[in-house]
């Protein structure tokens, strides 16, 4: 019988406001026992030093290398998440003794999967000295390394958590986990080991980079200004006709794929609203290129609490005969659902298993990854 791992996965995503952390009990391959969450906020300071890092992270050609502040933003990230572990240890009266693995993905700061580059900041030793416990980070190279486009990589989670699923919940097959993070992405569930995932699109990235620039806020919360503006059908089809759609390759997204509207495109109500509506219907319009037409969406990310997308991408789906629920309603937790996948990464990672396939990243075979930092001896 394979061994039980203890890991905690640590998430902070495209959105840049803060650190998921959740604890999960793995083989790494079926057995999937879901333990507690939390999330962790930024300070507007440091969120303006990530989006600095961004600017920085231009210059990049060589993944190690680290131009303007980076290497110093990368310690400050490194020591918040092992800040983070210690909270969290400490609020669930755990100590780091019982863990035996994080799951660390980082920041990413520059995504470029037609260059085979991508970059997640993040000292995976340094975490190790300050929390304790064996590390397994920078999980994606080793896929580009092969051909992959590095993301997405949750998709052999969601496989994980779909056995029996659909029949406990009485879900109807096919199956699609939606994560609407600030980059959208797709991964459907098909019979025997069928297992298909891409990103479909901007998820919440435009609307925050929006709001923010016009009203001075990160987010639109629970979708209250878009609720009060109209769809720009002009707007909204300049996105939705983007290449990237129709293209035959399906390929993984930078934050920067898609920038938000000019100012003068649209007032600050509607643009949200415009751009909410392209949040769902590119989930629909790239679900497209899947084999079968997906029968339930479970929607997970932070998208899923904007009601406006969900109405959008309800009304969307239901026009092909497809229902959506968010991740709660299928027993999931739909705010920790990445972290845990960092975690159940990292213990296949150990493990030596693979984390992406060609159907979820085009590698050319399943391939594993991750640097392994342990703990401080002693």
């Amino acid at each position: 019988m394979t061994q039980m791992r203890t890991a905690i996965g640590l998430m902070s995503g495209t959105s840049m406001d803060g650190i998921d952390v959740a604890l999960l009990r793995t083989d790494g391959e079926s057995v999937v026992e879901r333990g507690p969450s939390a999330g962790f906020a930024y300070d507007a300071r440091f969120r303006e030093r990530l989006k600095q890092g961004l600017v920085d992270a231009k210059a990049i050609t060589q993944r190690d290398q680290r131009p303007g502040a980076l290497r110093d933003l990368e310690s400050e990230l490194t020591l918040l998440h092992a800040q983070a572990v210690k909270a969290f240890l400490q609020q669930n009266s755990l100590y780091a003794a019982e863990i035996d693995l994080v799951g660390f993905h980082g920041q990413t700061v520059l995504h470029r999967p037609d260059e085979a580059l991508t970059v997640q900041i993040g000292d995976g030793f340094l975490l190790g000295r300050e929390t304790g416990i064996d590390v397994i980070y920078d999980m994606r190279a080793n896929d580009m390394e092969h051909g992959g486009q590095g993301a997405p990589l949750i998709p052999a989670y969601h496989a994980a958590l779909s056995r029996g699923a659909a029949t406990e919940r009485g879900l109807k097959a096919p199956v699609v986990f939606v994560n609407i993070g600030g980059i959208s992405n797709l991964t459907f569930i098909g019979t025997g080991d069928t297992l298909i995932a891409y990103d479909s699109g901007p998820g919440n990235t435009l609307i925050d980079q929006w709001v923010e620039a016009h009203a001075g806020i990160p987010y639109d919360q629970g979708g209250m200004i878009a609720s009060e503006g109209a769809i720009l059908p002009e707007l909204a089809e300049r996105y939705l006709s983007n290449a990237f759609f129709t293209a035959k390759q399906r390929r993984s997204l930078d934050r920067n794929d898609f920038s938000p509207p000019e100012g003068r495109e649209a007032g600050l109500a509607d643009g949200a609203r415009t751009l909410a509506h392209v949040t769902a219907a590119a989930v629909v319009k790239s679900a497209a290129h899947l084999p079968q037409r997906p029968a339930t969406y479970i929607v997970c990310g932070g998208g899923r609490l904007n009601p406006v997308i969900m109405r959008d991408l309800s009304t969307l789906a239901e026009a092909q005969g497809a229902a959506v629920i968010v991740a709660e309603d299928a027993g999931f937790n739909g705010d920790s659902m990445e972290a845990e996948a960092w975690a159940y990464l990292a213990v296949r990672a150990e493990r030596r298993l693979p984390l992406t396939y060609p159907g979820t990243t085009g590698v050319s075979h399943p391939v594993t990854g991750g640097i392994h930092a342990p703990r401080p001896a002693g």
